[in-house]
C-alpha cells in the first residue's frame, strides 16, 4: 500500500475561493455575462463558468453590453477606465492582494521611485500592476541575474507578483542594494504562496514522487512544480488524474501530492483516488 502524503494547503487559496463565488453568483444574476480573460487559471472552473453563460473574452472591445467580471489576476487601469466609459457592470473579483500590489506600485511612482517589479513580464497579474505605476516605466525582472542589468537609480521601489517565491524577492533585492542608496521594498507575496511552497519542500523531502496538481497555465502550480523538483527529481505537473501514468510508480512507496492555489477541491480528490487505486 502506498503512503499519500496530501499538503495540508493544496487547492483554492483566499482569493480564488473569492473570485469563483463572486463569477459564480454573478452568472446566476446577470446575463449577458462575460469575464475579461479567464476568472482563475484552472480551464475545469471556466468550462463550468462558460456552461452558465459567463463567456471569455480577450478584450474590453469585444463586450458590447452587459455585466463583465474582472479575473483574480486582475486587469489594466486602462481596460478598467475602458469598462466604465462603455457603461459596462463590473464584478471586481480582483484578488486583495494583488489590489494591494497595484496600490504599492502607484505608491511607489507617485513618491519617485524607479518601480522593479519581480515576475513574470508576460502574465496579467505583473501587465496589470505595471499599469498603475502611471507616468513611470516599470522594469519587470524574473531573477536577480536580470536584476543585475539593471541601471543605478537614485532610489528604487520593489513589489513583487503575488505568488512569486521569497527567496527570489531576496535575491533581487539584494542586487538593488547595490544599484541605489535608498531601496524601498513591499513585500507582495501574498500568505497563500510561501505557505504552499514551504510545504511543497517539506513533503518533497519525505516522498519517493511528488504530483503537483492544477492548470498547465497557472503560474503558482508551475512554480510549486519547480520547488519539488529541485529536492525530488520525480516530480510531475499534471492537471487532471486521467494524465497519471502507473509506469511512474514503479518502486515508490511514499508519493507527495500538493496542488496550486486555483485547483479545484474535486480535481485533488481524483488525483488523490487515482493514486490510491495503483498497485505497488
Amino acid at each position: 500500500m502506498k503512503k499519500i502524503i496530501l499538503a495540508d494547503s493544496a487547492g483554492f487559496c483566499f482569493g480564488v475561493t473569492r473570485a469563483t463565488q463572486m463569477a459564480f453568483q454573478a452568472a446566476e444574476e446577470n446575463c449577458p455575462i462575460c469575464s475579461l480573460g479567464p476568472i482563475i487559471h484552472s480551464p475545469q472552473v471556466v468550462e463550468k463558468l462558460e456552461k452558465k453563460g459567463v463567456k471569455v473574452v480577450q478584450k474590453v472591445g469585444d463586450i458590447e453590453a452587459g455585466t463583465v467580471i474582472i479575473r483574480s489576476h486582475g486587469i489594466t487601469a486602462g481596460e478598467l477606465a475602458d469598462i466604465h466609459a462603455r457603461n459596462l457592470t463590473a464584478v471586481d473579483a480582483t484578488c486583495p492582494f494583488v489590489k494591494k500590489a497595484q496600490d504599492y506600485a502607484a505608491k511607489l511612482c507617485a513618491e519617485g521611485y524607479a518601480v522593479v517589479l519581480v515576475g513574470e513580464k508576460d502574465h496579467p497579474e505583473v501587465q496589470g500592476i505595471i499599469s498603475y505605476a502611471r507616468r513611470a516605466k516599470v522594469a519587470v525582472v524574473a531573477n536577480s541575474e536580470e536584476a543585475l542589468r539593471l541601471p543605478i537609480q537614485f532610489k528604487i521601489g520593489i513589489v513583487a507578483q503575488t505568488t512569486q517565491s521569497i527567496e527570489t524577492l531576496r535575491q533581487v533585492t539584494d542586487v538593488c542594494l547595490n544599484k541605489s542608496k535608498e531601496v524601498r521594498v513591499f513585500n507582495t507575496i501574498c500568505d497563500a504562496t510561501s505557505v504552499r511552497q514551504d510545504e511543497a519542500r517539506e513533503i518533497s523531502k519525505q516522498a519517493d514522487l511528488m504530483l503537483v496538481v492544477g492548470g498547465f497555465n497557472s503560474a503558482n502550480t508551475t512554480r510549486l512544480a519547480q520547488i519539488c523538483r529541485e529536492l525530488q527529481p520525480r516530480t510531475y505537473h499534471v492537471e487532471l488524474a486521467g494524465q497519471i501514468e502507473s509506469e511512474w510508480f514503479a518502486g515508490v512507496k511514499n508519493v507527495g501530492i500538493t496542488a496550486g492555489a486555483s485547483t479545484p477541491r474535486w480535481i485533488i480528490d481524483e488525483v488523490v483516488e487515482r493514486v490510491g487505486s495503483l498497485e505497488n
